[in-house]
C-alpha cells in the first residue's frame, strides 16, 4: 500500500465498515512504516491489511475485504500473507481484536489457528454505544530455513 492508494483503500473501508478509519489514520500508518499490503485483482483493490510489529509481536491493525468480494477465500489468502510477513519480520505471535458480532471473521481466525485470549470492554464504536472486542492470538513457528 502506498499513499497514492489511500483514496481507493478508503472507498473499500467505507463500504466495509459502519465506523470506518479515516484517510488520515491510513496515512499515519504508512508514515510509521507499518507493513501495509493490498490484495488486487484486475487492477482493483479486493482487500488490504495493516499491522505493527515490535518486540517479537505483530498486531493486526486492520484487515479488510471489499464486501462485494467476500466469501471467495480472499480473507484467508490475505490473512495467510499477513502471517507470512509477520513471521519473516521476526514476530513470534500475532494479536488482533474483532467484534463479537463479526461471526465470519471469528470463524476465519479460529480456522487459521487463532484462539480467544481475552476481551476488551467497550472497545469499538457501535450504533447503540460501544461494542466489546474479542482479543485473539496465535503463536507463530519460526520461518523455515
Amino acid at each position: 500500500m502506498r499513499e497514492d492508494d489511500l483514496d481507493a483503500v478508503h472507498a473499500v473501508e467505507i463500504r466495509a465498515y459502519e465506523f470506518p478509519w479515516t484517510v488520515g489514520i491510513f496515512r499515519d500508518c504508512l508514515r510509521a512504516d507499518y507493513p501495509a499490503w493490498l490484495l488486487q485483482q484486475g487492477g482493483e483493490i479486493v482487500g488490504y491489511f495493516l499491522m505493527s510489529i515490535a518486540a517479537g509481536e505483530a498486531h493486526v491493525l486492520n484487515i479488510c475485504i471489499d464486501p462485494a468480494r467476500q466469501g471467495r477465500g480472499h480473507g484467508r489468502h490475505l490473512l495467510r500473507a499477513m502471517m507470512h510477513v509477520a513471521r519473516g519480520r521476526g514476530a513470534e505471535r500475532v494479536f488482533l481484536e474483532v467484534r463479537p458480532s463479526n461471526a465470519g471473521a471469528i470463524a476465519l481466525y479460529h480456522s487459521e489457528g487463532f484462539n480467544e485470549i481475552g476481551r476488551r470492554p467497550r472497545y469499538y464504536p457501535a450504533r447503540d454505544g460501544r461494542e466489546d472486542a474479542l482479543v485473539m492470538a496465535i503463536e507463530l513457528l519460526p520461518p523455515e530455513q
